[in-house]
């Protein structure tokens, strides 16, 4: 079955609102340092551009779920691949994935890491669905929402490719 990628969301629409989005972490966070959680692999990307654009001293930490597999579908089972490498005792944490789709892998995440006792916690997503969702997640700064399509691009990927591809685009299938 062959594929073709059709623009969603151009690279200086998305450039144009991370910009936004570091502006307002930026101000809900003055006077804070916050810490930044990315959610691999597909959050790297986005996690990248927005740490650059907040103000405020900004730490870094990875995790890596997996829930897709090579499907375009969540399985809606959430693997921890990596855990993060310092404790969230005490810090602003904002997480920052993607893509939020079904809710499943975020609220199963959001209650993990609140259980490590952050000072705050709230979730940045560059993409949100929320015409998928099956579990409430309260999505707290939002870059675009999108209709259900399979998307890829800044980050996001279909069986690992099309990561690299600098704008949000729509898989479409031939056959």
């Amino acid at each position: 079955m062959a594929e073709r990628v059709r623009v969603l969301l151009s690279e200086e629409e998305v450039d144009a609102r991370i910009k936004e989005i570091g502006e307002q972490i930026s101000r809900d966070y003055a006077g804070k340092q916050v810490h930044l959680l990315c959610v691999l692999k597909g959050g790297s990307f986005f996690m990248c551009e927005l740490a650059k654009r907040i103000t405020v001293p900004v730490s870094l930490d990875f995790m890596s779920v997996s829930s897709y597999g090579s499907s375009t579908k969540s399985s809606g089972v959430v693997k921890i691949v990596k855990d993060l490498d310092e404790p969230l005792k005490d810090k602003d944490v904002i997480i920052v994935e993607d893509i939020v789709d079904s809710g499943r892998t975020l609220s199963y995440l959001m209650e993990m890491m609140r259980d490590r006792g952050p000072r705050s916690l709230k979730l940045c997503t560059l993409l949100d669905k929320p015409e998928r969702r099956v579990v409430d997640v309260k999505v707290d700064y939002t870059g675009f929402q999108i209709p259900d399509e399979f998307v890829v691009g800044y980050g996001l990927d279909y069986d690992q490719r099309y990561r690299n591809l600098p704008y949000i685009g729509v898989v479409e299938f031939d056959g």
